[in-house]
């Protein structure tokens, strides 16, 4: 049974059996955690990893590859729960059924990473970790440090919530269809307890939305519609907002009344 990488899902399967036995021992899977898979094509990742773990939970999109999928596992001794949907409109916390933290992992479509990691960090208390393959350029975002050109509100965002780690880069010829663009594995570690705190997450959400929707203005212009005492808090309001640091944003978002 064969299955054909799909454009319009941005389907990318891996090949590489060097680079799958690196991003399982990256994982580093232990039986009796709740992992889950976002995105697992035909299960060059999954296959590996159930011989590691007794379950796994599986969310996929494409209705088409699912048989394909569990053609492929069924041998297998461990017991993958394939659950058909769109990961972007998935209850995380739903799926967290007991004590344990979800570990959630996958090679994310590059056309859906950013709105997903989004979507991923409303449930960061329910996740001990998440291991995924990005666009390397999202990656670089995602861990970009204050004053680089990277840095912006996908910065902010996760490392408000969480630590992040890059890791190796994966080139091209480790996937079919090849990518036009390299990939990079990082690793996100939600906040057990978080270094600064927003006293309202929607309004820092909605404050940080608004630095960077305007990032060539300065925080003065691009933050008016908020009443921030700029001689207050201690941050020069002559700044633009990627010259800021997570702790400084959550600043501004607790000094508005």
């Amino acid at each position: 049974m064969k299955h054909e990488p799909r454009k319009r899902f941005g389907q990318h399967f891996l090949i590489d059996a060097s680079i799958i036995a690196r991003i399982v021992q990256l994982i580093n899977p232990r039986d009796g955690e709740h992992l889950i898979e976002i995105g697992p094509g035909t299960g060059a990742l999954t296959i590996p990893l159930l011989s590691k773990v007794q379950s796994l939970d599986a969310i996929e999109l494409d209705r088409d590859v699912v048989p394909v999928l569990k053609a492929k596992t069924s041998h297998l001794d461990a017991h993958l729960n394939v659950i058909s949907q769109d990961a972007l409109r998935v209850d995380f916390a739903a799926l967290k059924q007991d004590a344990r933290l979800l570990r959630i992992v996958g090679n994310l479509p590059y056309n859906i990473s950013t709105p997903l990691i989004f979507h991923l960090l409303r449930f960061a208390s329910s996740i001990q970790d998440m291991v995924f393959m990005l666009q390397k350029e999202v990656a670089d975002r995602v861990a970009a440090v204050p004053g680089s050109c990277d840095f912006g509100r996908l910065s902010v965002m996760v490392q408000y919530h969480a630590v992040v780690h890059l890791h190796f880069i994966v080139p091209q010829d480790a996937f079919n269809p090849p990518p036009e663009v390299l990939s990079r594995m990082v690793s996100i570690i939600p906040h057990r307890v978080y270094p600064q705190k927003a006293h309202d997450e929607a309004l820092f959400v909605e404050l940080v939305k608004c630095a960077f929707n305007q990032r060539r203005k300065t925080l003065r212009n691009s933050l008016k519609a908020f009443a921030i005492a700029w001689d207050e808090v201690g941050i020069d309001s002559g700044k633009r907002p990627e010259e800021l640091n997570v702790a400084d944003f959550v600043v501004l978002a607790n000094s508005i009344k």
